[in-house]
C-alpha cells in the first residue's frame, strides 16, 4: 500500500490526479484534474466523484474493487465522460494509500491519452514548422535572386526600344516580377521582430471583431465567449491581430454569408504546447458552422498555397501559424461538418521563437 508523505504535493504532478476517501468523495485534486474535470478544487472539494461524472463511467467498479481489495489497479483507453458531456479517453492508475491519519483513501492518477496524441501531434507541428522555414529561406533567396535579374533586364530593354508602345510588354515583365517578389515574402510570413508589450486578448479579439463586422456589412454573425479572468500577458498585439485576422477570415469563407462564428477564450492550466509545459495558457478559439474542412486538406492545411478556396492564395493560416510560433505557441484544428474550431494556443510566459 502506498503511504502519502507529509509534505506531498499534488502540484508536482504533470498527470490529472485526484485523492478520494473510502466513500469515494472528492479529498484533493490537482491543476491538471481541475482542467480534466472542468471544475476547480475549492467546488469539487467533499463532493462525491459521480457529482463529477456521468454516472456511466465504466471504471467505477474499479474503484470499490481497489479498496475492498487493498491492491492497485491500472486499466488503459477507459472512456471518461463529465457532466458537461465532454468525452475523453484516459489511462488510469487507482492506488490505495494510507494519509498521515491513517485513513484508507484512494489516489487516481488519470492521462488523457487524446491529449497525449495531442502533445505527439503538436510536437512534429512544430518541428515541420522550423523546418519548413527554412526551406522557405532558400526558396526565397534563389528566387529573388534571378526575379532581381529579369527585373533589371527588363528596365533597360525598355530604355533601348525604340517604339515606345513595345513598352506595355516590358511593363508586363516587372509588373509580374514585382507581384511574384511580393508573393515570396508573405510566404516568408513576419520578418520584423515581435514587440511584446502587456496585452489583454479581448482587446485583440473585439478590434478584430469590429473590423470583420464591418467588412461583411451585416451578412455575418459573430458570437462572443470570453473569459473575463484571463489576465494581460506579454505578446505583440498587432501581430496577434493580424493572425486572428487570417483565421477569422478564413472561417468567413468557409461559412459564408448568414454564418455563424463564434469567438473563445480559456485559460488552460499546466499545459504542453509544442512540447514544451506552461503553467498558463491562453485558447483563443475562432469556430465555425460551415462545411468543414475535407480530409485531404487537414495534413497539409498550414502549408503556403493550400486552399481549399479557389480565389485564395493559401497564404492566411500559414502566416497566422507562423505568428503562434513566435509567441512560442501553435494552432490545432478540429473540424467536422457544421462545427470547424481553430484553436490559437499562447503561453502566458512570454517565450518566442526565434527570429
Amino acid at each position: 500500500m502506498l503511504t502519502l508523505p507529509a509534505d506531498y504535493n499534488l502540484e508536482l504532478l504533470a498527470t490529472s490526479v485526484v485523492l478520494l476517501d473510502a466513500k469515494l468523495n472528492v479529498c484533493a485534486l490537482n491543476l491538471s484534474a481541475e482542467n480534466l474535470l472542468g471544475i476547480s478544487a475549492s467546488r469539487a472539494r467533499g463532493h462525491p466523484l459521480d457529482a463529477l461524472l456521468d454516472e456511466s463511467n465504466e471504471w467505477y467498479p474499479l474503484l470499490h474493487q481497489a479498496l475492498s481489495e487493498n491492491y492497485p489497479m491500472v486499466r488503459r483507453a477507459i472512456s471518461l465522460t463529465t457532466r458537461s458531456d465532454q468525452q475523453k479517453t484516459v489511462d488510469i492508475t487507482i492506488s490505495p494509500v494510507t494519509t498521515k491519519v491513517g485513513s484508507h483513501s484512494l489516489l487516481l492518477e488519470l492521462n488523457i491519452v487524446d491529449r497525449l496524441q495531442a502533445i505527439s501531434r503538436d510536437e512534429s507541428e512544430w518541428q515541420a514548422q522550423a523546418s519548413l522555414k527554412e526551406i522557405m529561406k532558400g526558396v526565397a533567396h534563389e528566387v529573388k535572386n534571378p526575379l532581381g535579374g529579369i527585373r533589371g533586364a527588363a528596365q533597360l530593354l525598355s530604355a533601348e526600344l525604340p517604339d515606345p508602345a513595345l513598352q506595355e510588354y516590358t511593363d508586363i515583365i516587372i509588373s509580374e516580377v514585382d507581384r511574384l517578389h511580393k508573393l515570396v515574402d508573405r510566404m516568408l510570413g513576419p520578418r520584423e521582430r515581435l514587440e511584446p508589450h502587456p496585452t489583454n486578448i479581448h482587446e485583440v479579439t473585439e478590434h478584430v471583431r469590429q473590423l470583420i463586422e464591418a467588412e461583411a456589412e451585416g451578412a455575418l454573425h459573430i458570437e462572443r465567449d470570453y473569459d473575463p479572468s484571463l489576465p494581460d500577458f506579454l505578446a505583440d498585439a498587432g501581430q496577434l491581430t493580424q493572425a486572428l485576422l487570417n483565421l477569422v477570415r478564413n472561417a468567413w469563407q468557409a461559412c459564408g454569408a448568414g454564418g455563424l462564428i463564434t469567438l473563445r477564450t480559456r485559460v488552460f492550466r499546466q499545459f504542453t504546447v509544442g512540447g514544451n509545459r506552461h503553467k498558463l495558457v491562453c485558447a483563443l478559439q475562432v469556430a465555425d458552422d460551415g462545411p468543414g474542412v475535407p480530409d485531404e486538406l487537414m495534413p497539409r492545411l498550414f502549408l503556403p498555397m493550400v486552399t481549399g478556396n479557389a480565389q485564395g492564395t493559401g497564404l492566411g493560416l500559414s502566416i497566422a501559424q507562423r505568428i503562434a510560433n513566435q509567441h512560442g505557441g501553435l494552432i490545432q484544428v478540429k473540424s467536422v461538418p457544421g462545427d470547424t474550431c481553430f484553436t490559437l494556443l499562447l503561453p502566458m510566459e512570454m517565450q518566442h521563437a526565434p527570429d
